[in-house]
């Protein structure tokens, strides 16, 4: 659960913070980056509990990226007016909340 939470946070600033640097990726606000990190931490996080202790740590960034990149892309559908983003600006989004997953530690040890 914790790691859910963790992903949520780390995907909601590091949304707002791509959405002024990568071209094709507008964010319209803070709502706009909520609803889009909760979907990726409530996904990553349901695909970590299938495959349990199989993900590695990379593993981890591989599933965040993933998600991520799926996400992205079709919450502007979900949501119109909130996000706004193309194929390779939800590619390069995900591409940073993938490598952010990899290092952000989700578990308490």
């Amino acid at each position: 659960m914790l790691g859910m939470i963790v992903r949520f946070v780390v995907s909601a600033v590091v949304l707002l913070l791509v959405s002024y640097i990568v071209p094709g990726l507008r964010v319209a606000g803070f709502t706009g980056a909520l609803i889009a990190a909760l979907v990726i931490a409530v996904v990553g996080y349901a695909v970590e509990r299938v495959f349990g202790d199989k993900i590695t740590r990379t593993g981890r960034g591989a599933v965040g990226f993933i998600t991520a990149a799926v996400v992205i892309y079709i919450s502007q559908f979900i949501v119109p007016g909130s996000i706004s983003v193309s194929i390779i600006g939800a590619l390069l989004a995900s591409l940073v909340i993938g490598i952010v997953d990899v290092f952000v530690p989700t578990t308490l040890r």
